[in-house]
């Protein structure tokens, strides 16, 4: 039997003090992480930890710490993890519990750290805002406003304010003089809940916009419980309008990001610094996906830069890390940065020709480890057994997905469960198993675990998307879940079936916020 290394809270606090670099992983599933973790702690769970840990954790000689429920992940987690090449893996000792009991916050739900610091630019820069009921009058009034929504474009299309228009994060200071109709606009920030729309607002009053700029109150959240409707399947965009960049915000922006601490860079300083093993190097491109897959710097990732303020931590994994941010109007990235640098993070924002070094084209492709060799399985074949065997079919792609559309008579199954369901009397009779995904990647992960536990599985080639590419159909009928669905925590601000009770305990929870931070004294928060 191994024996993991341990790191104790006092220990991890010390780093996380020091600003030393360090990942604090937790393995269990989303539902289950969002009731209670660590305020820098990261959500890695074991049933996605192959197809996010290297591109999450990029640098092998990172200090890992890894925690469950003393449920077998963390034994699991580390000999993958060790198989990988990561030299400094560690438990949690004593877990969650020896955190509370040595002196430090638990918080709940996702993204609590960036919450949390919206919360606290708020309490301290007393960020303007104004009710659903107020905005609601300046609607019916047909007032001079426009109301612009900072969250990612299919947020906004799920539900979004009356009139309002999608203008993610940090795209608003860029794009926010082209969409007021005159020098007398009123703006209005909305997001789903509080975070986007505080960073948002204070980030036009921070640049100096010339426009009174408030934040929409506690965002669709806020309308709903004031009984106010909203609207459903909007496409309305910034790219509807064309975009003209003022150059005195484009300099107030830089001012903000180098108050923020951000040091700006040229490109043969960024080689040096991806150079430096030492330490983990994140470049960020924040600019549109579409400009993006247009043409970007090999090796850096896109997300778009209100959300890798919101959820920093789902990006960057590695508290301590550098971050260099990359725009090539420059504005979005010395935005961003500037509420990086706010947070406490190590944050640069590279300046070069941009023509230049912008040259790869399309998507991001992430880093996945190797996979043992697997057997596969053609559409045309599962067909044919599925008429003439007794196997099982098991979907382990996320809940959500599984249920808008799968295969017929196929199984949904938290990968994490896999080994244990395997070894199962009704599966060791089956005469083969089958797994499968949208396009296969995590099946992959997925038989490789279980393939010495079962003479046959195998893998459907091209998983659900081939299926149906060979005219087969997939189906919502005949829903069979072998595994609690807590593979995601729902927002209670997402979506449009939420009970008024669950959004409310949200905000009061939001509200909270600035305590907890107080109290857990690790953050590193500061406003300019």
């Amino acid at each position: 039997m191994f024996q993991i290394p341990e790191l104790n809270y006092a220990q991890i606090r010390a780093k996380l003090l020091a600003r030393e670099e360090i990942a604090i992983v937790d393995l269990r599933e989303e539902h289950i992480y969002a009731q209670a973790h660590p305020l820098f702690s990261t959500n890695i769970s074991l049933s996605r930890l192959e197809v996010e840990i290297l591109n999450r954790i990029p640098r092998l000689e990172t200090i890992i710490v890894l925690y469950d429920d003393a449920d077998g992940r963390v034994e699991r987690a580390y000999q993958k993890l060790i198989r990988y090449g990561y030299r400094q893996v560690h438990v949690l000792k004593g877990g969650t519990q020896a955190w509370a009991r040595d002196g430090d916050e638990l918080f709940i739900d996702v993204n609590s750290a960036t919450k949390a610091f919206g919360e606290w630019v708020e309490y301290y820069k007393h960020t303007p805002s104004l009710s659903a009921e107020e905005v609601q009058e300046k609607i019916d009034a047909n007032d001079n406003i426009v109301i612009l929504d900072a969250r990612r474009f299919d947020e906004y299309n799920i539900m979004s304010i009356p009139s309002g228009r999608s203008v993610p994060g940090a795209e608003l200071v860029y794009r926010a003089p082209n969409l007021v109709k005159d020098e007398n606009t009123t703006i209005i920030v909305n997001c789903a809940g509080r975070t986007r729309s505080i960073i948002g607002t204070q980030s036009l009053l921070n640049a100096k916009i010339p426009h009174p700029v408030y934040a929409l109150r506690n965002g669709t959240i806020g309308w709903t419980l004031a009984g106010q409707s909203l609207e459903h399947a909007q496409t309305r965009s910034f790219k509807d309008v064309q975009t003209e960049l003022k150059p005195e915000l484009l300099e107030n922006a830089k001012v903000l990001a180098q108050k923020a601490r951000v040091r700006i860079i040229s490109f043969e300083e960024l080689q040096k610094l991806q150079a430096e093993t030492q330490r983990t190097t994140y470049i960020f491109d924040v600019r549109d996906e579409d400009e993006y897959i247009q043409g970007h710097l090999d090796g850096s990732r896109w997300v778009v830069g209100g959300q890798l303020v919101q959820e920093t931590d789902h990006n960057a994994a590695v508290h301590g890390a550098r971050i260099v941010l990359i725009d090539d109007q420059l504005i979005r990235a010395y935005m961003t940065a500037s509420w990086l640098g706010q947070m406490n993070w190590e944050v640069y924002v590279l300046e070069t020709d941009f023509s230049e070094i912008l040259t790869t084209r399309g998507t991001w492709t992430p880093s996945l480890p190797i996979v043992d060799t697997v057997e596969l399985i053609s559409p045309e074949q599962l067909k044919k057994l599925k008429s003439t065997q007794n196997i099982a079919i098991w979907d382990v792609q996320p809940f959500a997905l599984y249920k808008k559309a799968h295969i017929p008579d196929a199984a949904w199954l938290l990968k994490a469960e896999a080994v244990e369901r395997i070894q199962q009397t009704e599966f060791q009779a089956k005469d083969a198993v089958i797994l499968t995904y949208g396009r296969s990647v995590l099946a992959h992960y997925t038989a490789e675990e279980i393939k010495a536990f079962h003479k046959k599985v195998y893998v459907l080639d091209g998983g659900n998307v081939a299926w149906e590419k060979a005219g087969y159909a997939l189906t919502v009928d005949n829903v069979q879940a072998l595994s609690p669905q807590i593979d995601r925590y729902k927002r209670p601000y997402e979506g449009t079936d939420n009970s008024h009770e669950a959004m409310q305990a949200y905000l009061d929870w939001e509200f909270g916020l600035v305590d907890q931070l107080k109290k857990d004294g690790t953050h590193g928060f500061f406003t300019i």
